[in-house]
């Protein structure tokens, strides 16, 4: 319960704690011009040695300065696996959010939304008004960011099937929705796809009735076509991929086929048979200098595909959608290992209906699954030495299961087991019902988002004269992603809200705003004090 405030605190022009309109910083270390957001920031961090067998910690500040392109470009967006669950359900939703539709449920009215969305739905705290009361504003309205209602959609999909039978036989979406939305959906069909069967589930081979014919090179080349050409029929000034296809396989990575940059596009133009289709459509959109960000949990940025992204300096990201029950455990275990209690074990199980469940019923899609889903501890695990020695980790175990009649509407349970005070135990069972593609969705659009904005940021120390842009691996998508790809040598963060963190401290720094550290200092001293 709040305290009653000190008389005098309040400010007849205080303005309310939250702003939906647009907003400039008023600094003298903040410059906005036609084209740009200019900003001076201090980074302070603190650094930690050992010299002498004795620990030194200095804290240190380097001087930076950011660079945002204030024009918004159009933007193209393509998905490979358009005619999916997640795919079709992506489009079905920025076609009735461009429409204001609404549409009945057995329960109420419904109007279109942008709900699950961190750039669309979430707000940050800029800061005090002056009542001392916090002031938030929408995460998008920090920097100049694209309408989702403004974007060009289209995509690829090995089965040839127009999006509104697409949408119709996810069974996603309300049936009231669906029928508003159906004529127009059922104009889009997707392009033809690349389809290598070894990589995907035997079961998926009668959906692949509209793929790409020939060799890989020329397959590839194809997808480069098609990226061109979307880009000039929609009049896009930008275009980004996704792939929310099947999971494939784990590729082998093999010495002369996709270890390097030139032996990855040799190998191509050979057909290699280790080369997957996610990487096949990864390397074209590298070479038409086109972001591209993975959303299922496989390896396609195999070292040779990440060294051709950093050699063109174009942006990849991924890997694997985080929506439900790992975005829950990079939560739930942070908070846990956070107060010093020691988790033990963690089960986690799943059974969904959908075709990702059908695919993943075969062990190889499987297994890559299984990897992006139990690495999400690894960090905070680390980072407790008093509960955990170094090779010590909780036991953790994925099961994933294909019961058809759930559909899309995934179930999730996990049991997590701690030791707690004195030899005691605690144990912990959730039951998590995840509407997988509602989910997926949002996610797609952040994604998106996201890296069409960090494409238009550049940094540079102060005093050097040229911007460069962020790594080619672009790690700020972390919060949305299970396995995070980060840049070699660089630690890897699954603490969910230290990922938010990071991305939203990085967006207030582009207008020269220090971190938001939660200390509120202000609120924790005497008036006495704070008046000095």
């Amino acid at each position: 319960r709040a305290a009653t405030k000190p008389e005098g605190r309040v400010a007849m022009d205080a303005c309310d704690t939250f702003l939906s309109e647009k907003f400039e910083v008023d600094s003298d270390k903040v410059q906005y011009t036609a084209e740009h957001i200019l900003a001076e920031y201090e980074y302070s961090t603190t650094s930690v040695e050992q010299k002498n067998g004795k620990i030194v910690v200095t804290p240190k500040i380097d001087a930076f300065e950011f660079q945002t392109e204030r024009t918004v470009p159009k933007l193209g967006i393509m998905l490979v696996g358009l005619g999916g669950n997640n795919g079709s359900t992506f489009v079905a939703g920025i076609m009735a959010n461009q429409r204001s539709l609404t549409w009945q449920t057995k329960e109420r009215e419904i109007k279109a939304n942008y709900l699950g969305s961190l750039t669309q739905s979430s707000t940050v705290r800029l800061g005090s008004n002056s009542a001392g009361d916090p002031v938030n504003v929408p995460l998008k309205n920090l920097l100049p960011m694209v309408e989702p209602n403004d974007v060009e959609v289209g995509g690829w999909d090995i089965s040839s099937m127009p999006l509104g039978d697409a949408m119709k036989k996810s069974k996603v979406l309300d049936v009231d929705l669906q029928r508003q939305l159906y004529d127009d959906m059922n104009n889009i069909v997707p392009l033809p796809s690349v389809y290598f069967p070894s990589f995907i589930a035997a079961n998926q081979r009668d959906r692949a009735d509209h793929v790409l014919k020939g060799s890989k090179q020329e397959q590839m080349d194809q997808i480069r076509k098609d990226i061109r050409d979307f880009k000039a029929n929609r009049k896009c000034d930008k275009v980004i991929v996704l792939w929310t296809a099947n999971t494939e396989r784990f590729a082998e990575i093999q010495t002369g086929v996709n270890d390097t940059s030139a032996n990855l596009l040799a190998a191509i133009e050979r057909s290699e048979t280790e080369i997957s289709p996610s990487t096949v459509f990864a390397v074209a959109c590298i070479l038409e200098g086109v972001s591209f960000i993975n959303g299922s949990p496989q390896n396609t940025f195999v070292p040779g595909c990440l060294e051709l992204a950093e050699e063109k300096q174009v942006y990849i990201g991924g890997d694997d959608f985080k929506s439900g029950q790992t975005k829950m455990k990079s939560v739930l275990v942070d908070f846990l290992i956070g107060s010093g209690i020691k988790v033990q074990s963690i089960v986690s199980y799943n059974h969904l209906g959908n075709n990702d469940g059908k695919n993943l019923s075969q062990p190889d899609m499987f297994r890559s699954k299984e990897i992006s889903k139990s690495n999400v501890v690894d960090d905070m695990v680390s980072a407790n030495r008093l509960l955990y020695e170094e090779d010590e980790h909780p036991d953790h175990c994925v099961v994933i299961k294909y019961v058809p009649h759930v559909g899309d509407s995934k179930r999730a349970m996990d049991e997590y087991v701690s030791e707690i005070f004195m030899g005691g135990t605690n144990t912990i069972i959730m039951h998590n019902t995840c509407e997988d593609s509602l989910l997926a969705a949002p996610i797609i659009l952040d994604l998106i988002l996201v890296t069409e904005l960090f494409g238009r940021i550049q940094v540079r120390r102060k005093g050097q004269k040229a911007y460069q842009r962020f790594h080619p691996v672009l790690s700020v998508l972390s919060f949305f992603i299970k396995a995070p790809l980060v840049p070699p040598g660089s630690p890897i963060v699954n603490a969910l809200f230290a990922q938010r963190g990071c991305l939203v401290n990085i967006m207030r720094a582009c207008i020269g705003l220090a971190p938001d550290n939660n200390m509120l200092l202000e609120h924790k001293i005497s008036l006495e004090t704070r008046a000095k």
